[in-house]
């Protein structure tokens, strides 16, 4: 099936982002009057959602419940007082969330913090333990070491990563290892951006847009947006410290400006998504050695497409047969399949997202509803998911929250 922009595009878009179920999402420390759904999670089988918002608008982290039949979030609480959570991680065994503060001032000197807090097993509740200095301004991504030692902190700002060793409690310690990106700048505008073009976001330093390991936690990559390169570091698991490899990064086309990246789950291949150019990169990745090798590029945007985009996320299907990224400004989520002996895409078309800037989307546990973060309409919308075609169906549910970032679930 062959989908073209199916989800009328010339439709006018401020008034259905504003409308249709609309679901409060100032839910505070105690659980609103729907309480149905935390005694659903007492008896198992309930899943929570954890998403995070800038806190210009938003107020924290806002927890939902995902109603089992028709994926509606319904409001149960929110996490105050974490400045700009804006990315998410929980730990292997999802006994930890922790949550990147996007700022520039932490204790008196100029970097953001991390904070680690437990998750309360029964009902997904949060409660915050420690909160450390990531090392560097603006830290915009957050992951965790597959064996659930250490977190890895993507300092935007700064230009740097940060490794965070995790504690038998869950805290956090003071870095292990701290690498600051140096290289030369790439261009503005990109040299593949589309025709008229003004996607010019941080080509003026180097910076970290999103850093973690292989899914066997012996390489670490790190996507940088200013040198437009995705560096590759061998990870010593024992002393928490990085070394360049002896292929240091792979180099994206001039200006491209790579943001996020995902591995395919059982294929030798890593998709790379490209923040001013609007591009994807798709890349084999030889498991053994930790090298990468670009096998082909894509556009996220229709043929013919003239103006400014900004991809942002980036994911790959659990059965690894679909990618989907989202662009910004365009705002659809492209779809495309994978070619299951190579791993190279076609694009198979674009979803309209019901929203203004999706910034992130993510699939729940289940595998059958995606959601999407949208920072300038201020909600988060749900599509189901087609796991035959990769195709997404709006749901008509609108949640709103101020300014969210990243949407992450847990399966009680």
């Amino acid at each position: 099936m062959d989908m073209r922009y199916v989800d009328q595009p010339g439709r006018p878009r401020a008034a259905i982002s504003q409308g249709g179920v609309l679901q409060g999402a100032s839910a505070q420390a105690t659980a609103g009057p729907r309480t149905a759904p935390a005694v659903q999670a007492r008896q198992g089988g309930q899943t929570v959602a954890y998403v995070g918002a800038y806190t210009d608008r938003g107020k924290g982290i806002h927890l939902f419940h995902v109603h089992r039949g028709d994926g509606s979030l319904i409001p149960w609480k929110t996490v105050e007082g974490l400045p700009n959570p804006s990315s998410l991680a929980f730990d292997p065994a999802k006994r930890y969330l922790y949550a990147a503060n996007e700022i520039d001032s932490f204790n008196g000197s100029e970097s953001g913090s991390v904070t680690a807090m437990s998750v309360e097993q029964s009902t997904g509740d949060l409660k915050v333990l420690d909160v450390v200095s990531s090392q560097g301004t603006g830290p915009a991504h957050l992951s965790v070491h597959p064996a659930g030692k250490y977190v890895f902190a993507a300092n935007y700002g700064g230009g740097s990563v940060a490794v965070l060793p995790i504690k038998s409690d869950g805290s956090l310690g003071d870095a292990t290892d701290v690498h600051a990106i140096s290289g030369p700048l790439g261009p503005q505008p990109a040299q593949d951006a589309p025709p008229g073009s003004f996607a010019i976001s941080g080509h003026d330093a180097p910076h970290a847009h999103m850093a973690q390991t292989d899914p066997a936690g012996k390489y670490f990559l790190v996507s940088d947006l200013g040198t437009d390169r995705v560096y590759i570091f061998r990870f010593d698991t024992a002393a928490g410290k990085l070394t360049p490899h002896d292929q240091p990064f792979v180099q994206a086309a001039p200006g491209a400006g790579p943001r996020h990246f995902d591995f395919h789950p059982h294929g030798p291949w890593l998709y790379s998504l490209n923040e001013e150019a609007s591009t994807l990169d798709v890349m084999a990745y030889n498991a053994p050695d930790g090298s990468l090798t670009i096998q082909q590029t894509l556009s996220t945007l229709p043929e013919g497409y003239a103006g400014t985009n900004f991809p942002s996320a980036i994911h790959v299907s659990q059965d690894g047969r679909f990618v989907h990224a989202a662009n910004r400004l365009h705002d659809t989520i492209a779809i495309f399949s994978v070619n299951e002996a190579t791993g190279t895409l076609t694009a198979r078309g674009h979803v309209w997202t019901r929203g203004s800037y999706p910034r992130h989307f993510a699939v729940e546990p289940s595998g059958r509803f995606l959601y999407v973060c949208h920072s300038r309409s201020d909600n988060v919308t749900s599509f189901g998911v087609n796991r035959d075609t990769g195709y997404l169906d709006f749901t008509g549910k609108f949640t709103a929250v101020g300014n969210p970032s990243e949407i992450v679930f847990l399966a009680l």
